[in-house]
């Protein structure tokens, strides 16, 4: 009877897990398809390149900085579903409203994004605390990488739903189907709320899938979250940003073929979204092999993550070839989809259910520090040395291996 129940408890925790990863599916369609044409979108409107640069960097400072003020209140709190509608209520429902700026309304547009990363910032925490809840009864590296796996199906059909749109709107300026692109975004933002709000029915109080600690266990600092927060940080400098990507391919492949009517060119202006939506999906692929290794050899699955993923800057920037370019491409995708499945089962794994979104807003926020300062430098050597930018993107990565394996024997060291 009792090995009866615990079964219907392991279904109801995977049930949930797979709800919250559909909520994620049409949440990464939206901002995800966003992303695909966003930086073209605010040129369009009148910002400038430095414009677009600074509200970029300032918008992934603020969603990632003010993780560990969300996480901290959450804890605080324990309103973990309050902190999650409210973020994702903020996050799509900024991307579709960017239709409504006008021709020239790229401060509004730059203040739109700047809010959608403020809405990621409220919900991160809250939401991967409440998953680890659930992924502690099913393997948090098999339940992080499921979840990735819808996450990054969202992140392509995003794309290739406003590549539909480009296609067949042939009527209108640039603007115009710019701005149809963004309020067809609203279709997939409202469906993730309606999703999040029947998943919030159904289960009302998810901390109830991990049973409460013996005695309370304050956060602290362990020598393993340390180094295991030196290691990710490391990586998330060195690893370079997809719009740096995108901008290199944007001038070395499209003037030779700037639209969709050069159907023999590989790569063009109106491939451009089917590139991402191909990383996504490789994306997709590599968080549900990495979860499940992490499940078997723990944070030791980084470093062949790392390893495997390290070299995709090589590929991109270094070669003048479509194939190459496009290894890359699925390179940077296995780096983001180990990121995104292991990074999170492991912190769940080294922080106690009492302080966990605390845990998880000093892991963001340490994160998305260092992505932007990485990102920031690499961008700056892309103008001055492009070999200078491939070999600090690629010795930070893996610098961040031997501080994955100290980490590691810390964790088993009695």
């Amino acid at each position: 009877m009792r090995n009866e129940k615990k079964k219907r408890r392991l279904s109801q925790a995977m049930l949930f897990i797979l709800l919250f990863g559909v909520v994620s599916l049409f949440s990464d369609m939206t901002h995800e398809g966003a992303s695909s044409i966003r930086g073209a979108y605010l040129t369009l409107l009148g910002a400038s390149s430095a414009a677009i640069g600074f509200v970029s960097g300032l918008g992934e400072l603020i969603g990632y900085s003010m993780r560990y003020v969300f996480g901290k209140l959450t804890d605080r709190t324990r309103q973990y579903w309050t902190m999650t509608i409210l973020g994702y209520v903020l996050d799509v429902l900024a991307v579709p409203a960017l239709a409504l700026v006008g021709e020239h309304g790229w401060l509004w547009a730059c203040a739109l994004l700047v809010v959608q990363r403020m809405g990621k910032a409220i919900k991160k925490p809250a939401k991967d605390t409440i998953m680890s809840f659930a992924a502690t009864q099913e393997g948090t590296g098999k339940s992080f990488g499921l979840q990735e796996l819808l996450d990054q199906i969202g992140a392509f059909l995003g794309p290739v739903l406003l590549y539909l749109v480009m296609l067949f709107q042939t009527e209108g300026s640039t603007f115009q189907i710019y701005s149809a692109c963004f309020a067809v975004l609203a279709v997939p933002g409202a469906i993730t709320i309606v999703l999040l709000l029947v998943t919030k029915h159904k289960f009302p109080n998810p901390e109830q899938f991990e049973p409460e600690s013996k005695e309370y266990v304050p956060f602290r600092m362990k020598k393993e979250f340390v180094l295991y927060i030196a290691g990710i940080s490391l990586f998330a400098f060195g690893f370079i940003d997809y719009s740096i990507i995108l901008m290199h391919v944007s001038r070395l492949y499209t003037p030779l073929a700037s639209g969709l009517a050069e159907t023999s060119a590989l790569v063009n202006s109106g491939t451009l979204p089917l590139l991402y939506a191909g990383a996504m999906l490789v994306d997709a692929a590599a968080a549900l092999v990495f979860g499940h290794m992490y499940d078997k050899k723990g944070v030791r699955a980084l470093v062949w993550s790392t390893l495997l993923s390290a070299p995709f800057a090589l590929f991109v920037f270094a070669f003048d070839s479509i194939p190459a370019l496009l290894l890359g491409i699925a390179l940077w995708g296995v780096g983001m989809g180990a990121q995104e499945s292991i990074l999170k089962a492991a912190v769940s794994s080294m922080v106690p259910k009492s302080s966990r979104a605390t845990g998880y807003g000093i892991f963001e926020c340490s994160f998305g520090v260092f992505w932007f300062l990485g990102s920031w430098l690499l961008g700056a050597l892309y103008d001055v040395s492009i070999p200078a930018m491939v070999a600090v993107s690629m010795a930070a990565q893996l610098a961040a291996i031997p501080l994955y394996l100290c980490s590691a024997r810390e964790r088993e060291t009695p």
